[in-house]
C-alpha cells in the first residue's frame, strides 16, 4: 500500500502536461539561509520557502499549515493548543517541560526562540518563511541538528502601506489581523502589526456544561526602521503576546491492563468509564487553563563599511511567563491535576562580519546566549500522591518540583564559499561552542493551601512543605564543534547538484521528572543528566528548474549519531537519555510550479528510516517519527473581468507513529490523511480579498499525543489528545498601497 502511494506521488511529480506557463503562486524566491540573500535554487540545502504573499494566497495563517506543505516536516503538539514543536526528518522534541530545548530550532528575524512555551505565536504580517532541513549549526548555531524554521516579518516601509483582515469561523471564531506602515520622518519609518484571535472551545465538558480548547490570543508588534545614513540601517522590534485559554483536554480511554486499551471495561481506580464514542467530549471536574505571556525587544543594526564588507549586530531580550494546569485523570474524580510554570529570561547577542574578497564569499562572527529559567512542575492530587495528609480545611496534597536552570552559551563561527571552477563551488564552515549550565531541582510533598487560586497555585505563599522527596544539584561545561563541508556543481545552468557533510550538535542538559524516583533510579547524573548530541549528516541533492513548469528538487541523506538524545514518556514523566547508537536514512522529493494554464501545484514525498539503540541493546524507532509523509496542493485560478477566483484543495498524509518507546497499542496512532479546501475571490486591483475555507474536510479523528497511565497500579487509563475537528471560516481582507 505504501509503495503504491509513493509510485503515485512520483508519477504526479514527473508527469505534467506541456501547457504554456502563466502567472503562478509558486514563483522562485530569495532566502537568507546562508546569511545573505540568494535564490532558493542556488543554495545547496533542502529548503521549503514561501513568501508572505504566497502564504496569504494559499490561506496559510498558522505553523501547522506551513510545515504540513514541506516534505518530511510536521508540527507536534505535546499538550494541546498551548504550544508546539516542529519535527524535521523524524527529529523532534515532544517534551512539554521547558528545560529541554528542541533539536529543531525556531528563529524569528534571526533571533533564536529557546522556549517551546513561547513558540505558539501567531503567524501574521510575514515577509517569508524558510524551512531548512538538516543540521544548520555552522551559521545558525543553537541546537539545530534536525534543521530550523525561520519566520521573517514584514519590515517598515517609507510609504503608506497596510491591510486589515477579519475572519469569522466555526465555534464562534472571531479573528482580526492588520498592519500599518509609513514614514515618520525622511530617515525613520514605523510598522504596527496586530493580531487578535478568539473562539469558543470545541471540547464539550459534560460535567460543567462549559467548553474547553478555546482561542483567546492577542499579539502586537511595533517595528521602527532608522536610516541615519545611506550605509547604516537600524531596525528595532518590540513585541508582546498574551494567551488565556481553557485547555488541558484529554480523552479518557480505560486501560486497566498495562499497555492495553480496554474501552468497554470500567476503570476501578476512577470508578469511571467514557465510552460514548465522542472524542471531543468528556467529564472534567477541574478544567485546566493556560496563561501565557511573551514579550521582547530586538535591535538589528547593519553597517555597510564598504562595497565588500558589512557588519551586522543583533541584540535581543525575550521573556516567557506561563502557567498551565490540566485535569490529568480526565474524569469527574478529583484525583490528579498536572501543572507547570515557566519564567524564562533570555538575552542574546550576535555580531558578524560578512563580505567578499574577489570571488571568495566569507562570513565570521560570534554569538552569546544567556538563558535563566525558574520553572516548576508537579501535581495537585489526593493526599496519598504527596505522601501525607492535609491539615487545612479545603486544602489538597500533591507534588511540587521547582527547578532553576541557567545557561551561558558562547560561540565563534565562520564560513567561506569559493568557486573552484565556473561551475563548481566549495563551501566550508565551522562553529566552536562552549556551554555552561547549572541546574537545581527538587521534588517535594506539599500541601496546597488554596488550590483554586489562579495562577498562584505554586507560589510559596500557597504551599506548606510536608517532605522533600529528592533533590539534585549539578553543573556541566561542554565544548561542541559544528562543521560543514560541501561542493555545489552546476552541470548546466538551471540544475544544481550538491554533496555535503554537516556535523550538527545539540547541548547537554537535565531532566525534571514529576514523580518521586524509586530504585534503581536515583537523583544522580546517570538518571537526570544527558550529554551533548553529535550528528554527522551526509546529503546529496539536486535542484532543478524544469523550464516553464516550475522547480523539482530531490534530496537524500544518511544520519549517524553519537550520544543521540532520545526522548521517552514514562507515565507522565518525560525523560531524555543518550542512545548508544542511532542512525537514519531517507529522501525527499518536492515540486512547486504549474500544471497547465492557471493550475498551481505543490507536491511532496518524504521517507525516513530511523533506528536508535536503548541501554538494553534493543532497537527502537524514535517517537513522533513517521516513515512516510506525503503532501499535495492543487490551486485553480479563474480570471474574471472584475478580478479572479481561486479554488484550492490540499492534503497531508502522515504514516504510523508512536508516542513512547514501546510497541503498546496505548501509544500508537495509525496513518491518516487530512484534507482542506478553500475558495478565494480577489478584486482586479488586489485591494479586496474574500475567502472561505474548510479545514479537516472529512472530520478525521487522529491522536497527536498519548500518555500511557494504564494498569490499576497507575490510573487505569490512557490519555489521548486529538487534533482539531472539521473547521470552517470566511475572511475579508482589505489592503492599501
Amino acid at each position: 500500500m505504501k509503495k503504491s502511494k509513493l509510485a503515485a506521488a512520483i508519477a504526479l511529480l514527473s508527469c505534467y502536461p506541456g501547457a504554456a506557463f502563466s502567472d503562478t503562486v509558486f514563483e522562485e524566491i530569495s532566502v537568507v539561509a546562508q546569511k545573505r540573500e540568494q535564490s532558493v535554487q542556488e543554495v545547496g540545502i533542502a529548503i521549503t520557502a514561501l513568501t508572505g504573499d504566497q502564504l496569504e494566497a494559499l490561506g496559510f495563517d498558522n505553523a501547522q499549515q506551513v510545515t504540513a506543505m514541506a516534505p518530511g516536516v510536521q508540527t507536534v503538539q505535546p499538550n494541546g493548543e498551548a504550544n508546539y514543536s516542529v519535527g524535521i526528518r523524524g527529529v523532534t522534541n515532544s517534551d512539554f517541560t521547558t528545560n529541554v530545548e528542541s533539536p529543531v530550532a525556531l528563529y524569528v528575524d534571526e533571533v533564536y526562540i529557546s522556549q517551546m512555551s513561547g513558540a505558539g505565536f501567531s503567524l501574521f504580517d510575514l515577509e517569508r518563511v524558510e524551512i531548512l532541513r538538516g543540521p544548520q549549526g555552522t551559521l545558525f548555531g543553537r541546537n539545530a541538528t534536525g534543521g530550523l524554521v525561520h519566520f521573517i516579518t514584514r519590515k517598515p516601509t517609507f510609504y503608506q502601506e497596510g491591510y486589515a483582515k477579519i475572519t469569522l469561523g466555526d465555534y464562534n471564531q472571531r479573528k482580526f489581523e492588520g498592519a500599518y506602515s509609513n514614514e515618520l520622518t525622511e530617515s525613520l519609518a514605523a510598522r504596527l502589526s496586530v493580531n487578535i484571535n478568539k473562539a469558543d472551545g470545541y471540547i464539550d465538558n459534560r460535567y460543567t456544561g462549559d467548553k474547553l480548547n478555546n482561542a483567546n490570543d492577542k499579539t502586537v508588534r511595533l517595528q521602527l526602521l532608522y536610516n541615519p545614513a545611506d550605509n547604516v540601517e537600524a531596525l528595532f522590534n518590540f513585541r508582546y503576546s498574551d494567551q488565556d485559554i481553557d485547555t488541558g483536554f484529554f480523552e479518557n480511554v480505560s486501560s486497566i491492563r498495562a499497555g492495553e486499551l480496554t474501552p468497554d471495561e470500567m476503570n476501578p481506580v476512577l470508578g469511571y468509564i467514557d465510552n460514548d464514542g465522542d472524542v471531543y467530549a468528556g467529564d472534567y471536574d477541574d478544567p485546566g487553563f493556560n496563561e501565557l505571556e511573551t514579550n521582547g525587544a530586538t535591535a538589528t543594526i547593519k553597517w555597510t563599511i564598504s562595497d565588500d564588507v558589512k557588519l551586522v549586530s543583533i541584540t535581543d531580550i525575550s521573556n516567557v511567563e506561563r502557567t498551565y494546569i490540566e485535569d490529568t485523570d480526565a474524569s469527574p474524580v478529583p484525583l490528579f491535576n498536572f501543572f507547570l510554570t515557566t519564567d524564562a529570561k533570555q538575552i542574546s547577542q550576535e555580531l558578524r562580519l560578512e563580505g567578499s574578497v574577489g570571488e571568495l564569499q566569507w562570513v565570521v562572527g560570534g554569538y552569546y546566549l544567556d538563558l535563566d529559567i525558574n520553572d516548576s512542575n508537579g501535581a495537585i492530587s489526593e493526599p496519598f500522591i504527596g505522601g501525607g495528609g492535609t491539615t487545612v480545611e479545603g486544602s489538597e496534597g500533591g507534588l511540587y518540583s521547582p527547578y532553576i536552570s541557567t545557561l551561558t552559551s558562547q560561540s565563534l563561527f565562520g564560513q567561506i564559499e569559493y568557486p573552484l571552477a565556473t561551475d563548481l563551488t566549495l563551501i566550508a564552515g565551522m562553529r566552536l561552542i562552549q556551554d555552561e549550565k547549572e541546574f537545581d531541582f527538587s521534588v517535594n510533598a506539599v500541601e496546597f493551601l488554596n488550590p483554586e487560586s489562579k495562577p498562584g497555585f505554586a507560589d510559596d505563599s500557597n504551599i506548606a512543605l510536608q517532605a522533600m522527596l529528592g533533590e539534585y544539584n549539578a553543573s556541566r561545561k561542554d565544548t561542541e564543534v559544528a562543521s560543514r563541508l560541501q561542493l555545489n556543481w552546476f552541470p548546466v545552468e538551471d540544475i544544481l547538484t550538491y554533496v555535503s557533510w554537516n556535523r550538527g550538535v545539540k547541548g547537554g542538559g537535565y531532566n525534571a521528572p514529576i514523580f518521586p524516583l524509586t530504585p534503581p533510579n536515583y537523583y544522580d547524573d546517570d538518571t537526570l543528566s544527558y550529554d551533548p548530541e553529535q550528528l554527522d549528516a551526509y546529503e546529496i541533492g539536486v535542484k532543478s528548474d524544469v523550464g516553464e513548469y516550475g522547480r523539482l528538487n530531490v534530496a537524500a541523506y544518511y544520519y549517524d549519531y553519537t550520544d543521540y538524545q532520545i526522548f521517552n514518556i514514562i507515565g507522565l514523566d518525560t525523560i531524555t537519555i543518550n542512545s548508544p547508537d542511532a542512525s537514519s536514512k531517507g529522501f525527499e522529493v518536492e515540486y512547486q510550479g504549474q500544471l497547465g494554464d492557471n493550475w498551481d501545484v505543490l507536491l511532496g514525498a518524504a521517507f525516513n528510516d530511523a533506528e536508535a539503540e536503548l541501554a538494553d541493546a534493543s532497537k527502537t524507532r524514535p517517537i513522533q517519527s513517521p516513515e512516510w509523509n506525503y503532501n499535495g496542493l492543487l490551486r485553480y485560478h479563474i480570471p474574471l473581468s472584475s478580478g479572479s477566483i481561486a479554488l484550492q484543495a490540499d492534503f497531508v498524509y502522515r504514516d504510523d507513529v508512536k508516542f513512547a518507546l514501546t510497541d503498546a497499542e496505548t501509544v500508537q496512532q495509525d496513518a491518516y490523511t487530512l484534507y482542506n479546501a478553500s475558495i478565494t475571490y480577489t478584486s482586479a486591483d488586489e485591494t479586496w480579498q474574500v475567502s472561505a475555507y474548510v479545514d479537516n474536510l472529512t472530520d478525521e479523528e487522529y491522536v497527536v499525543q498519548a500518555f500511557d497511565l494504564s494498569s490499576t497500579d497507575v490510573f487505569g487509563m490512557t490519555e489521548q489528545y486529538y487534533g482539531k475537528p472539521r473547521w470552517w471560516g470566511v475572511s475579508v481582507k482589505y489592503s492599501w498601497f
